[in-house]
């Protein structure tokens, strides 16, 4: 998808971070939309269908987590990414913003072109996870559902069920934190789970096979999937 197709849509109710930052995300090429509020950002998301939300958690009128929770809602907006500006130290609004369906979050104060890099990485998720029918190509992992199979390189993994579901669950939206409690009903189901540290023992062994670096802990949250 070429930067002039993404649509990124900025809220915050101050107008100079909305006037930097705007900048310099139009500098980028992408397309910017701009709210003040959280009223303001669920009506112009339902109507430019955004690829990507950066919005403020304190703000008048409805704050940052009531509108992700509305616009968790519309089903034309399932696939976007939102990511919360908080401010440093501000873990309850982290936690909270996980919850209303955030993908993500910034800490301010922010330098522009860091912020930059950082949309960037969360871009990237709509341009290199690419699916052929069960076969999802991921940086230098392919992962083919049909088989219970994964290639890394030229190296071919079989792994055990549960960390072969766990693997291709959080790959398949890379950077989007999965929930503890998602992670268990959507890779374990209804079958009984022995042991609170289930993911946790199924992600060390998948550090160990796939890297280290690839998996992400969100303290009190999750997991995700980094490239």
């Amino acid at each position: 998808m070429k930067k002039e197709d993404i649509k990124i849509l900025l809220v915050d109710d101050e107008p100079d971070i909305l006037e930097i930052v705007g900048y310099n995300l139009s500098s980028e090429g992408y397309m910017v939309f701009t709210a003040e509020n959280g009223e303001q950002a669920v009506k112009k998301a339902r109507k430019k269908l955004p690829h990507l939300i950066i919005m403020d958690v304190m703000m008048p009128e409805m704050d940052g987590i009531e509108a992700c929770e509305e616009i968790r809602k519309i089903p034309d907006l399932k696939d976007t990414i939102i990511t919360f500006l908080t401010a440093r130290g501000e873990d309850y609004s982290q936690v909270a913003g996980f919850d209303a369906g955030a993908d993500d979050y910034i800490t301010k104060p922010i330098k522009p072109k860091v912020l930059v890099s950082k949309v960037k990485a969360l871009l990237r998720r709509l341009k290199t996870s690419a699916e052929d029918g069960n076969i999802t190509k991921i940086g230098d992992l392919v992962i083919n559902r049909d088989e219970y199979k994964i290639l890394k390189g030229k190296e071919e993994l079989i792994l055990p069920r549960k960390e072969f579901e766990l693997l291709s669950l959080l790959a398949s939206k890379p950077g989007k934190v999965f929930k503890r409690e998602d992670i268990l009903n959507r890779v374990w189901g209804n079958e009984v789970v022995v042991g609170g540290r289930t993911i946790d023992v199924h992600i060390r062994k998948l550090r160990e096979k796939i890297g280290e670096k690839r998996f992400k802990t969100v303290k009190g949250v999750g997991y995700k999937f980094v490239i």
